[in-house]
């Protein structure tokens, strides 16, 4: 019996790893994230328990992995992203070991940098950022993180869930000492079909995304604009192909 804590990357399904992949293709039981795609969750044997995390809080999970895992299972915990980047996978991890129940940890791809990839935007770019801070938009335990010491931090900030408190969060780091100015993007359902990409100044992005569904991820940095540059002759190009397609009937 294990329980294998499994990353299932950014959202695209073909983002997760051949280990995670195997693992769900062979396990006896799977319990899965709610943003996990559909063509993951339906690669599990066609006799495997599934079970779906939503409406479950995270101590009922631990209880019910260890639960799994006591009936001798093959569990697999399919986790979007990776599981300890924002996935409360540690919390996971040490509720199994208190049980003594084996388990093991397969990374995923993170959002950290596969999602603003996905819009061309690099997080790290030569003579311009050398350096990527990530953060929860919630802060600690649900407050406000530390503006200043994030706006101080220089670099490339990446954001974590924080399209509901994006205005905030925008006032804060410019009330915190960064320019109203500074480029910033946010990318929601970022490496899917229906993704979609919204830039601006940092003081301006609260507008810009004012349509914009969760998942969403913001960066904040000038590798935003050296995104823009990137992705000006991208978009040039998929017009004239779409064009040259179009003429041709």
């Amino acid at each position: 019996m294990t329980v294998h804590l499994v990353g299932a990357g950014p959202g695209d399904p073909g983002l997760i790893t051949v280990r995670g992949l195997e693992l769900v293709r062979s396990c006896d039981a799977l319990v899965y994230d709610v943003l996990v795609a559909q063509e993951l969750v339906d690669e599990a044997p066609a006799d495997a328990l599934i079970v779906s995390r939503e409406g479950l809080g995270q101590d009922e999970i631990n209880r019910l992995l260890v639960e799994l895992g006591r009936r001798g299972l093959e569990v697999v915990r399919l986790k979007g992203g990776d599981p300890f980047v924002f996935g409360r996978g540690g919390e996971e991890a040490l509720a199994l070991r208190d049980a003594g129940i084996p388990f093991t940890v397969v990374p995923g791809v993170s959002s950290i940098a596969a999602v603003p990839a996905a819009a061309l935007i690099p997080v790290t770019h030569r003579g311009v950022s050398d350096k990527v801070t990530i953060v929860s938009g919630r802060g600690a335990n649900g407050g406000e993180p530390d503006y200043a010491t994030l706006a101080a931090a220089g670099g490339t900030l990446v954001l974590f869930m924080g399209l509901e408190r994006l205005p905030r969060l925008c006032a804060g780091l410019i009330a915190g000492g960064l320019s109203p100015d500074t480029p910033a993007g946010i990318v929601s359902h970022g490496t899917l079909p229906d993704q979609v990409v919204a830039t601006a100044t940092l003081a301006g992005l609260p507008d810009a995304a004012a349509d914009l569904e969760s998942p969403a991820l913001v960066v904040v940095g000038d590798v935003v604009a050296v995104g823009a540059a990137i992705s000006e002759p991208h978009e040039a190009s998929f017009r004239a192909f779409a064009q040259a397609a179009a003429a041709l009937g």
